[in-house]
């Protein structure tokens, strides 16, 4: 062989070793390439590829390709996927703090939202430390209103519908206001409506957009009831096994992620409902007596939730209602 060729095949043996030296991570998501998350998502884990010079390679599962909602969590922290995107309320049965952004009415817009995440990011981080996780960023979803057909002017009018639960949250609500709770995550949305399994919901409208509500439901009444948050996480111990440069571009990425992905939810809230007008459904205003019911069902669900949580809940809870 002569030296040329020798140069060649050793230039092309480190490539093929730099190349296999690349880290890659699997990142499961549960929305469609349409969701802000997801468009977010993909940002990031560009992001990451650039930061850290194509060190560091996560790979985008979107719309429950991968796992399913509920099945995230668990999956990251087994380190079958070394993180994912979840939905915080998906996982309230397992502890008071995943509940909190879902409590109707404690937190009705983005600044309050916010800082309601300031609240309880310590008691959060401390959790999923001691499920082997680590918290990398969080992004809320436009406020949440009800989907239905029927004409709602109070609470009593949710009696007996057929009512979307996408979590332990959702589900208490459909108990509370007399309605009758079906578990359905989003991916299977489209189906239960064009199949009547579902009448009723409380999303948002980017889940109405994404999903297609208004070939369906004709109405959503605007409560901005509550924004939960999508949360991405990381197995600690793959975390702890990166490079110290590969940490510091997923760090990088994520707090851009998270600056990003807040400011891209709130600025599209207000397309989400033009575009489903646009398409057929009526925008409504809630009555006075629809709100003064729900505000009722956020109150019991707050003191129910109060009294789970303890000491922790009641520090987070006077944390984000100082100097208010």
């Amino acid at each position: 062989m002569n030296k040329t060729l020798a140069l060649l095949a050793a230039t092309g043996a480190a490539l093929s070793l730099n190349a296999q030296a690349a880290t890659k991570w699997d990142l499961p998501s549960a929305y469609p390439a349409s969701n802000l998350h997801t468009q977010n998502l993909e940002q990031f884990v560009s992001d990451v590829d650039k930061l850290s010079e194509g060190d560091f390679k996560i790979t985008l599962h979107s719309n429950a390709s991968l796992y399913k909602a509920p099945e995230i969590k668990r999956a990251v922290q087994g380190n079958q996927a070394q993180a994912g995107e979840i939905l915080l309320t998906n996982f309230a049965n397992e502890d008071p703090i995943y509940a909190l952004d879902g409590l109707p009415f404690l937190a009705t817009g983005y600044d309050a939202a916010w800082k309601l995440y300031q609240a309880q990011k310590a008691v959060l981080e401390k959790k999923l430390a001691s499920q082997g996780m680590t918290l990398l960023y969080t992004v809320a979803w436009p406020p949440q209103g009800i989907f239905a057909n029927k004409d709602i002017q109070s609470v009593a009018d949710l009696k007996g519908l057929k009512w979307r639960a996408y979590s332990p949250v959702t589900a208490r609500i459909a108990e509370l206001v007399g309605a009758q709770p079906v578990t359905i995550q989003q991916s299977e949305l489209a189906q239960a409506m064009a199949t009547g399994v579902v009448e009723a919901f409380m999303t948002s409208g980017s889940t109405g957009w994404d999903t297609k509500t208004y070939e369906y439901i004709k109405k959503f009444y605007d409560t901005q009831a509550w924004l939960p948050k999508n949360a991405v996480i990381v197995n600690k111990k793959a975390f702890d096994q990166l490079s110290d440069s590969n940490k510091k571009a997923l760090l990088d990425a994520g707090a851009a992620a998270e600056k990003r992905g807040w400011e891209l939810s709130r600025e599209k809230t207000q397309w989400y409902l033009d575009n489903l007008a646009k398409n057929g459904m009526d925008i409504i205003k809630p009555s006075d007596a629809l709100m003064q019911g729900m505000d009722k069902v956020g109150e019991t669900m707050l003191s129910e939730w109060l009294e789970r949580a303890g000491a922790d809940g009641k520090q987070v809870i006077d944390a984000y209602r100082a100097d208010k």
